[in-house]
Protein backbone atom coordinates (compact mmCIF):
# COMPACT_ATOMS: atom_id res chain seq x y z
CA UNK A 1 0.00 0.00 0.00
CA UNK A 2 1.67 2.95 -1.37
CA UNK A 3 1.55 6.54 0.65
CA UNK A 4 0.04 9.52 0.44
CA UNK A 5 3.37 10.99 -0.88
CA UNK A 6 4.32 7.96 -3.39
CA UNK A 7 0.76 8.19 -4.53
CA UNK A 8 1.09 12.01 -5.14
CA UNK A 9 4.58 11.43 -6.80
CA UNK A 10 3.46 9.23 -8.93
CA UNK A 11 0.45 11.10 -10.15
CA UNK A 12 2.62 13.82 -11.16
CA UNK A 13 5.09 12.04 -12.98
CA UNK A 14 2.15 10.16 -14.93
CA UNK A 15 0.66 13.99 -15.40
CA UNK A 16 3.89 14.73 -17.27
CA UNK A 17 4.91 17.29 -14.42
CA UNK A 18 8.61 18.60 -14.60
CA UNK A 19 10.85 17.33 -11.92
CA UNK A 20 11.18 20.82 -10.28
CA UNK A 21 6.90 21.28 -9.80
CA UNK A 22 6.94 17.81 -8.64
CA UNK A 23 9.81 18.83 -6.06
CA UNK A 24 7.61 22.24 -5.41
CA UNK A 25 4.20 19.91 -4.97
CA UNK A 26 5.68 17.53 -2.97
CA UNK A 27 7.26 20.10 -0.47
CA UNK A 28 3.97 22.73 -0.50
CA UNK A 29 1.89 18.79 0.70
CA UNK A 30 4.48 17.96 3.08
CA UNK A 31 4.17 20.95 5.01
CA UNK A 32 0.54 21.14 4.75
CA UNK A 33 0.29 18.12 6.72
CA UNK A 34 3.13 19.08 9.01
CA UNK A 35 1.64 22.01 10.31
CA UNK A 36 -1.56 20.52 11.30
CA UNK A 37 0.31 17.52 12.49
CA UNK A 38 -2.45 15.20 10.65
CA UNK A 39 -2.93 13.39 7.59
CA UNK A 40 -4.32 15.22 4.47
CA UNK A 41 -6.63 12.54 4.09
CA UNK A 42 -8.37 13.28 7.67
CA UNK A 43 -8.58 17.28 6.19
CA UNK A 44 -10.22 19.27 3.81
CA UNK A 45 -11.53 22.51 2.40
CA UNK A 46 -11.57 24.32 5.95
CA UNK A 47 -7.92 23.36 6.96
CA UNK A 48 -6.93 23.96 3.12
CA UNK A 49 -8.48 28.00 3.95
CA UNK A 50 -6.48 27.91 7.20
CA UNK A 51 -3.43 26.85 5.71
CA UNK A 52 -3.24 29.23 2.83
CA UNK A 53 -4.44 32.75 5.10
CA UNK A 54 -1.51 31.23 7.46
CA UNK A 55 0.63 31.39 4.73
CA UNK A 56 0.02 34.95 3.53
CA UNK A 57 -0.38 36.59 6.88
CA UNK A 58 1.70 35.22 9.02
CA UNK A 59 4.15 33.84 6.78
CA UNK A 60 3.93 37.06 4.20
CA UNK A 61 4.31 34.71 1.43
CA UNK A 62 4.61 36.13 -2.13
CA UNK A 63 1.22 36.13 -4.48
CA UNK A 64 3.31 33.57 -6.56
CA UNK A 65 3.93 30.77 -3.69
CA UNK A 66 0.33 31.22 -2.45
CA UNK A 67 -0.77 30.77 -6.10
CA UNK A 68 1.91 27.99 -6.22
CA UNK A 69 0.64 26.20 -2.83
CA UNK A 70 -2.84 26.02 -4.17
CA UNK A 71 -2.08 24.72 -6.96
CA UNK A 72 -0.16 21.85 -4.84
CA UNK A 73 -2.98 21.56 -2.89
CA UNK A 74 -5.74 21.44 -5.65
CA UNK A 75 -3.83 18.69 -7.54
CA UNK A 76 -3.66 16.41 -4.19
CA UNK A 77 -6.97 16.50 -3.34
CA UNK A 78 -8.50 16.96 -6.64
CA UNK A 79 -6.41 13.77 -8.41
CA UNK A 80 -4.20 12.13 -5.39
CA UNK A 81 -7.31 12.15 -2.82
CA UNK A 82 -10.14 11.97 -5.57
CA UNK A 83 -11.85 14.56 -3.59
CA UNK A 84 -11.90 17.74 -6.00
CA UNK A 85 -15.17 18.92 -3.91
CA UNK A 86 -12.28 19.98 -1.22
CA UNK A 87 -10.55 23.04 -3.42
CA UNK A 88 -13.20 24.00 -5.45
CA UNK A 89 -14.69 26.93 -3.89
CA UNK A 90 -10.98 28.33 -3.01
CA UNK A 91 -10.42 31.43 -4.39
CA UNK A 92 -7.41 31.65 -6.49
CA UNK A 93 -5.20 34.81 -5.57
CA UNK A 94 -5.56 37.15 -8.55
CA UNK A 95 -1.96 38.08 -10.11
CA UNK A 96 0.35 41.23 -9.03
CA UNK A 97 1.16 42.40 -12.13
CA UNK A 98 4.51 44.16 -11.29
CA UNK A 99 6.89 45.70 -14.07
CA UNK A 100 9.97 43.53 -14.14
CA UNK A 101 13.43 44.52 -13.06
CA UNK A 102 15.82 45.05 -16.72
CA UNK A 103 19.72 45.85 -16.71
CA UNK A 104 21.34 48.34 -19.23
CA UNK A 105 23.51 46.87 -22.22
CA UNK A 106 25.98 48.82 -20.05
CA UNK A 107 25.39 46.35 -17.03
CA UNK A 108 24.84 43.07 -18.45
CA UNK A 109 28.34 43.76 -20.08
CA UNK A 110 30.01 44.74 -16.81
CA UNK A 111 27.92 41.41 -15.46
CA UNK A 112 29.59 39.20 -18.30
CA UNK A 113 33.25 40.42 -17.82
CA UNK A 114 33.33 39.49 -13.96
CA UNK A 115 32.11 35.96 -14.28
CA UNK A 116 35.58 34.02 -14.32
CA UNK A 117 34.21 30.64 -15.47
CA UNK A 118 33.74 30.08 -18.95
CA UNK A 119 30.79 27.51 -18.06
CA UNK A 120 28.98 30.24 -15.94
CA UNK A 121 29.51 32.83 -18.49
CA UNK A 122 28.49 30.68 -21.06
CA UNK A 123 25.08 29.79 -19.02
CA UNK A 124 24.61 33.49 -18.35
CA UNK A 125 25.22 34.71 -21.78
CA UNK A 126 22.89 31.82 -22.89
CA UNK A 127 19.74 33.42 -20.93
CA UNK A 128 20.53 36.20 -21.90
CA UNK A 129 21.49 35.67 -25.67
CA UNK A 130 18.63 33.47 -26.41
CA UNK A 131 15.86 34.31 -23.47
CA UNK A 132 16.12 31.36 -21.67
CA UNK A 133 14.94 30.69 -17.98
CA UNK A 134 17.76 29.35 -15.70
CA UNK A 135 16.12 26.33 -16.11
CA UNK A 136 16.13 25.60 -19.68
CA UNK A 137 19.99 27.26 -20.04
CA UNK A 138 21.03 25.01 -17.35
CA UNK A 139 19.53 21.85 -19.27
CA UNK A 140 20.92 22.85 -22.75
CA UNK A 141 22.05 19.70 -24.56
CA UNK A 142 24.67 20.08 -27.28
CA UNK A 143 22.58 18.84 -29.97
CA UNK A 144 20.51 21.85 -29.45
CA UNK A 145 23.25 24.08 -30.29
CA UNK A 146 22.40 24.76 -34.33
CA UNK A 147 25.03 26.59 -35.61
CA UNK A 148 24.21 26.23 -39.32
CA UNK A 149 20.98 27.69 -38.61
CA UNK A 150 22.14 30.00 -36.12
CA UNK A 151 19.16 28.54 -33.23
CA UNK A 152 19.11 27.15 -29.92
CA UNK A 153 16.59 23.82 -29.36
CA UNK A 154 15.35 24.31 -25.76
CA UNK A 155 13.64 20.96 -25.04
CA UNK A 156 11.22 20.69 -21.75
CA UNK A 157 10.38 24.42 -21.62
CA UNK A 158 7.92 25.79 -19.11
CA UNK A 159 4.54 23.49 -19.61
CA UNK A 160 6.61 20.79 -21.28
CA UNK A 161 7.03 22.77 -24.56
CA UNK A 162 9.95 22.40 -26.77
CA UNK A 163 10.53 25.74 -28.66
CA UNK A 164 13.53 27.24 -30.93
CA UNK A 165 15.58 31.16 -30.05
CA UNK A 166 17.99 32.44 -31.41
CA UNK A 167 21.60 31.60 -31.32
CA UNK A 168 23.76 34.58 -30.94
CA UNK A 169 26.75 34.73 -32.81
CA UNK A 170 28.68 36.04 -29.90
CA UNK A 171 27.34 33.26 -27.82
CA UNK A 172 28.35 30.46 -30.11
CA UNK A 173 31.83 31.92 -30.21
CA UNK A 174 32.07 31.77 -26.61
CA UNK A 175 30.33 28.11 -26.39
CA UNK A 176 33.03 26.96 -29.04
CA UNK A 177 35.63 27.94 -26.48
CA UNK A 178 33.98 26.41 -23.98
CA UNK A 179 33.91 23.29 -25.80
CA UNK A 180 37.41 23.20 -26.29
CA UNK A 181 38.36 23.33 -22.96
CA UNK A 182 35.83 20.97 -21.67
CA UNK A 183 34.06 18.57 -24.56
CA UNK A 184 30.86 18.12 -22.71
CA UNK A 185 28.03 15.68 -23.74
CA UNK A 186 25.38 14.68 -23.80
CA UNK A 187 24.61 18.26 -21.38
CA UNK A 188 26.35 21.34 -23.09
CA UNK A 189 26.87 22.00 -18.97
CA UNK A 190 27.49 19.32 -16.90
CA UNK A 191 26.64 19.13 -12.57
CA UNK A 192 25.69 17.42 -9.90
CA UNK A 193 21.92 17.41 -10.38
CA UNK A 194 20.34 13.78 -10.51
CA UNK A 195 20.19 14.41 -14.23
CA UNK A 196 23.66 15.33 -15.03
CA UNK A 197 23.34 18.94 -15.61
CA UNK A 198 24.20 22.29 -14.09
CA UNK A 199 21.94 23.15 -11.14
CA UNK A 200 20.13 26.34 -11.06
CA UNK A 201 21.15 27.12 -7.62
CA UNK A 202 24.82 26.99 -8.70
CA UNK A 203 24.35 29.60 -11.25
CA UNK A 204 22.73 31.36 -8.58
CA UNK A 205 24.96 31.62 -6.58
CA UNK A 206 27.66 32.54 -8.89
CA UNK A 207 25.36 35.21 -10.40
CA UNK A 208 25.34 36.27 -6.81
CA UNK A 209 29.04 36.56 -6.43
CA UNK A 210 29.49 38.55 -9.59
CA UNK A 211 26.55 41.01 -9.26
CA UNK A 212 28.78 42.97 -6.84
CA UNK A 213 32.06 42.26 -8.11
CA UNK A 214 30.57 44.36 -11.83
CA UNK A 215 29.30 47.34 -9.76
CA UNK A 216 25.16 46.57 -10.05
CA UNK A 217 23.82 47.35 -6.63
CA UNK A 218 19.76 46.23 -7.75
CA UNK A 219 18.44 43.70 -6.27
CA UNK A 220 18.17 40.80 -9.03
CA UNK A 221 18.37 37.41 -9.50
CA UNK A 222 19.44 35.63 -12.99
CA UNK A 223 15.76 35.94 -14.46
CA UNK A 224 16.80 39.55 -15.23
CA UNK A 225 18.93 38.47 -18.07
CA UNK A 226 15.55 36.97 -19.91
CA UNK A 227 13.96 40.36 -19.32
CA UNK A 228 16.79 42.26 -20.63
CA UNK A 229 16.85 39.87 -23.82
CA UNK A 230 12.79 40.91 -24.31
CA UNK A 231 12.92 44.11 -23.46
CA UNK A 232 15.99 44.73 -25.23
CA UNK A 233 14.70 43.27 -28.86
CA UNK A 234 11.44 45.57 -28.29
CA UNK A 235 13.67 48.34 -27.68
CA UNK A 236 15.69 47.39 -30.76
CA UNK A 237 11.93 47.57 -32.95
CA UNK A 238 11.71 43.59 -32.81
CA UNK A 239 7.78 42.89 -33.19
CA UNK A 240 6.45 42.04 -29.78
CA UNK A 241 4.87 38.62 -31.50
CA UNK A 242 8.24 37.75 -32.65
CA UNK A 243 9.42 38.20 -28.86
CA UNK A 244 6.67 35.96 -27.81
CA UNK A 245 7.77 32.95 -29.63
CA UNK A 246 11.21 33.06 -28.81
CA UNK A 247 10.35 33.85 -25.46
CA UNK A 248 7.94 30.75 -25.30
CA UNK A 249 4.89 32.28 -24.05
CA UNK A 250 1.74 31.18 -24.37
CA UNK A 251 -0.18 34.31 -24.79
CA UNK A 252 0.83 37.44 -26.23
CA UNK A 253 -0.54 38.73 -23.07
CA UNK A 254 2.46 37.60 -20.79
CA UNK A 255 4.70 39.38 -23.45
CA UNK A 256 3.43 42.75 -23.26
CA UNK A 257 4.49 43.33 -19.81
CA UNK A 258 7.86 44.09 -21.36
CA UNK A 259 6.21 46.51 -23.69
CA UNK A 260 5.55 48.73 -20.76
CA UNK A 261 9.85 48.19 -19.74
CA UNK A 262 10.83 49.71 -22.65
CA UNK A 263 10.88 52.91 -21.31
CA UNK A 264 14.32 54.33 -23.07
CA UNK A 265 12.56 53.45 -26.18
CA UNK A 266 9.36 55.77 -25.31
CA UNK A 267 12.01 58.48 -24.49
CA UNK A 268 13.62 57.69 -27.74
CA UNK A 269 10.95 58.64 -29.68
CA UNK A 270 9.85 61.82 -31.45
CA UNK A 271 5.94 62.72 -30.77
CA UNK A 272 4.00 63.51 -33.70
CA UNK A 273 4.26 67.20 -32.55
CA UNK A 274 7.30 67.93 -32.48
CA UNK A 275 7.53 67.18 -35.86
CA UNK A 276 4.79 69.55 -36.91
CA UNK A 277 6.53 72.30 -38.73
CA UNK A 278 9.47 70.21 -40.00
CA UNK A 279 10.04 68.42 -43.02
CA UNK A 280 9.54 65.28 -41.44
CA UNK A 281 5.69 66.59 -41.54
CA UNK A 282 5.07 65.06 -44.64
CA UNK A 283 4.88 61.30 -42.88
CA UNK A 284 2.00 62.76 -41.40
CA UNK A 285 -0.08 63.48 -44.37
Amino acid sequence: MRTIHERLELDLKLGGYSPHTCRIYLLYARLFAKYFKRSPEEMGADEIREYLLYVIERRRASRSTVRQIRAALSFLYAITLQRPVEVEHIPVMRRQRRLPQVLSGTEVEALFHAVASPKYRAILMAQYGGGLRIGEACRLQVEGIDSKRMLIRVRAGKGGKDRYTILSARLLHELRAYWAISRPHPWLFPGNTKEGHASPDSVRVVFRQVLGASGINKKVTPHVLRHCFATHLLESGKDISFVKVVLGHGSLRATEVYAHVSIDHISRTVSPLDLLGTPSAAVLG
